[in-house]
């Protein structure tokens, strides 16, 4: 009976070895589209406002970006802290960015410091800028764009219901 139970664990073990990931290398693929958003990775600081109705709030910034799974996913780490009372939260969200192959499409789902989430539209434009966003049941469509522009990450949002007219209600710049 125990060299039937330690022949079926001794074969359990060997097929673990034989079905592991080679190399766990990523496809070529997505690594090239990774590439373009590498830029991000590193520790970044700094200030920004929100105006979610009438009272614009200012903050203080840390992005904490790091690439992981062997550059097959970027993850980004943010808070922002009222200016004026740094124990008051003002941004808080965890992000994690990967690249599909089979639809040829950025991947983004972004958790919020009140614990939703929200699975974003993500795209690297032709120069260079990133545009994600998503759609909220109350505020329209929302839409990020960030430039790394001179050693800055320069992030703005906007808003709209209509799709047409797009309203201002966020800016951060960051440095390394």
């Amino acid at each position: 009976m125990h060299i039937k139970i330690f022949a079926t664990i001794l074969g359990i073990a060997g097929l673990n070895v034989l079905c592991a990931q080679p190399g766990l290398s990523p496809d070529a693929k997505v690594l090239v589209a990774m590439e373009k958003v590498r830029a991000l990775a590193g520790e970044w600081h700094g200030s920004g406002w929100i105006q979610m109705g009438p009272q614009r709030h200012q903050f203080d910034q840390k992005e904490s970006v790091t690439v992981k799974a062997n550059g097959a996913v970027i993850v980004i780490d943010g808070l922002g802290r009222n200016i004026a009372d740094s124990t008051q939260i003002i941004h808080q969200a965890y992000a994690v960015v990967s690249y599909d192959l089979k639809t040829k499409k950025y991947l983004m789902r972004a958790f919020r410091g009140d614990g939703n989430y929200v699975d974003a539209d993500f795209s690297v434009q032709e120069d260079g800028s990133i545009v994600w966003g998503f759609t909220h049941p109350m505020a329209g469509q929302i839409r990020y764009t960030i430039r790394l522009q001179n050693g800055q990450w320069v992030e703005t949002g906007d808003t709209s219901r209509d799709g047409q007219t797009w309203l201002p209600f966020f800016e951060m710049k960051l440095t390394q």
